[in-house]
């Protein structure tokens, strides 16, 4: 939101400098972003008329021109400028002013002498525009100063709001807000109603009241749309970054700027009443005002009349139905759009306009017939005509409701560790519009119709903070005991995870949990993903089903900046959508690529496998203090791993998440030029920890036999040790797998597994008996389960 400073003060006292205003605004929240100082040292720059021209005798672009300034002789200027021309009006800087970085001098231009510079409004630092001399209108007085004629000087105050503060979008609503900053009185001045001259209307028809509860317009008869704006309004408008086009144009544009409510005028001889406020048909066409042709869908807001729709309603005007010089009838409209209505469909058509960027975060519901009334008197007053009565079209139901707040007084002295007297707690309040009466524990607030962000206690809490002062507000924040969360025993502490993985070589990062839905595609991971209703861009419009798309992007983007070995690990969210609303699953994941360990010179080069990044998820597994029985690989996984070389994981009857290769198809597609090891694990399943236990240690010795089993290949060595703990659960203390043997003089589709049994008893030593019963135990539960048999028996060759 840009300002005119000059315009400001007319509406409202400040009794403060530039610098300390600006201040001002920013702390209480409207964020001075630039200011921009106009018309400076302009006391030898005069209104001035050029009354003749003749072409330069040497130069054929440029023009040896008469220029009165009303006094003296006329002054003989050379000028280069393709505007200049026989009774134009423009700024004149005289021998001896400094204009910008230069000081006008007397001088000869291809020998012929000039005595002064006739000016643009770019050379005069007032506008970006270079194409030619700046126009002055033709009621200018000649000799005036240029700074006097033009209000200057005068400085553009660019204001960054956050988008709750759409009632400062226009004049009116900063001064406002300044007027209770300072304490100060407003001259806004009263809307006037104008009188009906003519009965002639055209008919309305609101087919959404919930999308457009209010719209009000008025045809007026007999313009000179082709009339030129006053020059003061030219300037207002220009300051406020918009370009003059024409009378009605302007006004509207005027208006805005002034209230914050958007306006659109139409050429009443182009629309075939009556003016319908409807939803748009699917794939209906539309030229707007910029002769960009759209399609629009079912979702979007149009204007139409009985033929085609006319305008994009809260963004732009049709193109066939706009004002042009020869218009003689205006049908003026301001209305009320609700903003869910108009809230991203600018952006989705690749548009951003000063309508759009309004209704999308709000405007007020009442000033659509003050803008109405404004428009017309502005108008009548430029271009002439005569006004019709104004149409109202109202659904009071699905205007915005005014509800009443509460703001208890010893909830507002807790939040801000102060005390502010009531009178001056009343005073901002109503300073800002809002309608307060007094209550037992505080008071009740009525938000005036422009602040939507006003709907609970602490917004109100927040408008006093800010326009008391937070400068006023103790440094010091109030004390307060709060106890740390007591992180339960039988959890392992997501920070001590990461330490884990951080431990083991790994990087964390931070990626988006936005991604785009063709990534989730290509993964197969797009089942159930939620879609944004309201994307930042199309790269990041659906939620992600997996943390595993963003860090294998993370991985390729380090890949391409020469990192040859990368391990990156991410905790987060992922997003899927449930029968009634979205849930939410806290997951870890990891991604290794390159080689297993860094390179060295005592260790060959290799790359790392399945098998490496099974003992990284197997260390983190041992925080859980579970047994190793408690967690098992199944061979198997999702598409987008490798089918031979994956695992899911389970913890009894609940799955953990998955391991392995990526599929090789999916490296192609995502363009990886080597192998990708990754993991994902669910952390409501892994962080849950045995509680320790003390125990007594047993005094006697532990003994150790040592088997050699024969089972079939496709039998998994989790299976063999969950099923030998299950056999002598009481008297084993651990089992070591040193040795795995295959090949032809075992036998066809077996293996050889030789284990270690670790046996120990808490109450006597352990005999030979008692340990070969132990493995007779293991052995039988073994060749029940799985046809197994110790290696040599029955002619078991032993290779």
């Amino acid at each position: 939101m840009k300002l005119s400073e000059n315009w400001l003060r007319e509406l409202v006292d400040v009794p403060v400098g530039r610098s300390e205003l600006a201040h001002k605004l920013t702390m209480s929240g409207l964020e001075v972003e630039d200011i921009s100082v106009l018309g400076e040292g302009l006391d030898g720059v005069f209104v001035a008329e050029i009354v003749a021209a003749e072409k330069h005798p040497d130069a054929d672009k440029l023009r040896v021109c008469k220029v009165s300034i009303g006094r003296g002789e006329p002054l003989q200027i050379v000028c280069g400028a393709p505007n200049a021309r026989v009774g134009l009006k423009a700024p004149l800087a005289t021998v001896g002013t400094r204009v910008g970085e230069i000081t006008i001098k007397a001088a000869k231009l291809r020998g012929v002498e000039s005595n002064g510079m006739l000016c643009s409004a770019r050379e005069l630092g007032l506008d970006s525009d270079a194409d030619g001399l700046l126009e002055l209108p033709d009621n200018a007085p000649v000799g005036m100063a240029l700074a006097g004629f033009l209000g200057l000087p005068d400085a553009i105050i660019e204001i960054g709001l956050t988008p709750n503060r759409s009632d400062c979008l226009g004049m009116h609503g900063v001064a406002r807000e300044v007027a209770a900053e300072f304490g100060t009185h407003g001259r806004i001045p009263a809307t006037l109603a104008q009188a009906d001259t003519h009965a002639d209307s055209l008919d309305v028809i609101v087919q959404v009241p919930q999308d457009c509860p209010r719209y009000c317009a008025r045809l007026l008869r007999g313009v000179n749309a082709g009339a030129r704006s006053p020059q003061w309004l030219k300037e207002r408008l220009r300051r406020a970054g918009i370009r003059s086009i024409s009378a009605v144009v302007d006004v509207t544009a005027y208006v805005m700027i002034e209230t914050g409510q958007p306006m659109h005028a139409y050429d009443a001889a182009t629309l075939h009443a009556p003016v319908v406020v409807r939803r748009a048909g699917k794939g209906e066409q539309l030229t707007l005002l910029d002769e960009r042709s759209v399609t629009l869908g079912e979702d979007f807001l149009v204007i139409a009349d009985q033929e085609r729709a006319v305008g994009l309603a809260g963004i732009m005007g049709g193109h066939a139905t706009r004002v042009t010089d020869a218009s003689v009838d205006v049908f003026l409209e301001a209305a009320h759009f609700a903003p869910a209505a108009i809230s991203g469909r600018a952006r989705r058509l690749g548009m951003h306009t000063d309508a759009s960027h309004r209704f999308e975060r709000g405007v007020d519901a009442e000033l659509p017939r003050q803008a109405i009334e404004r428009a017309t008197g502005l108008l009548i007053a430029i271009a002439g005509g005569s006004a019709g009565p104004v149409v109202e079209q109202v659904s009071t139901p699905h205007l915005p409701q005014r509800m009443a707040v509460s703001l208890r007084r010893a909830r507002l002295q807790r939040i801000l560790g102060v005390v502010v007297d009531d009178v001056e707690v009343v005073r901002i309040l109503e300073s800002l519009g809002m309608q307060v009466s007094t209550t037992a524990t505080g008071w009740s607030v009525v938000p005036p119709s422009a602040r939507f962000d006003i709907a609970i206690e602490e917004d109100l809490i927040e408008e006093v903070a800010r326009i008391h002062g937070y400068d006023r507000i103790p440094v010091q924040a109030p004390r307060g005991e709060i106890a740390p969360a007591a992180i339960p025993e039988n959890r392992i502490a997501l920070a001590a995870l990461r330490q884990q993985l951080a431990a083991r070589g790994y990087s964390e990062a931070i990626c988006y949990a936005f991604v785009e839905a063709g990534l989730l595609q290509t993964w197969g991971l797009d089942d159930a993903s939620v879609a944004l209703a309201n994307p930042l861009s199309a790269e990041l419009a659906v939620m992600r089903t997996s943390l595993l798309p963003g860090l294998v992007s993370a991985l390729e983007g380090n890949r391409k900046r020469q990192q040859s070995r990368v391990r990156l690990f991410e905790s987060g969210r992922s997003y899927h959508m449930g029968p009634d609303a979205p849930i939410e699953v806290e997951r870890l994941a990891g991604v290794a690529i390159g080689d297993a360990v860094s390179e060295q010179w005592s260790v060959p080069r290799r790359p790392i496998d399945f098998f490496d990044l099974k003992g990284d998820v197997e260390s983190l597994l041992q925080l859980a203090g579970a047994g190793a029985a408690e967690f098992r690989f199944e061979a198997g996984a999702p598409g987008w791993l490798h089918p031979g070389r994956s695992a899911t994981i389970w913890r009894g009857s609940e799955r953990v998440g998955y391991l392995g290769a990526l599929n090789p198809r999916l490296q192609k597609a995502l363009d990886l030029d080597a192998d990708v090891c990754v993991f994902e694990l669910e952390v409501a399943v892994l962080n849950r920890r045995l509680v320790p236990q003390a125990a007594k240690l047993s005094r006697f010795p532990s003994v150790r036999r040592d088997i050699s089993i024969v089972v079939a290949d496709d039998v998994s060595y989790a299976d063999v040790e969950a099923t030998i703990r299950r056999a002598i659960p009481e008297r084993l203390i651990e089992i070591v797998l040193f040795d795995r043997f295959a090949g032809p003089n075992l036998g066809i589709g077996v293996k050889s597994l030789a284990m270690g049994l670790i046996l120990q008893d808490g109450s006597r030593t352990l005999t030979d008996q008692d340990a070969d019963d132990c493995v007779n135990l293991a052995v039988s539960a073994l060749a029940i389960g799985y046809k197994a048999k110790l290696r040599g028996q029955d002619g078991a060759d032993e290779g």
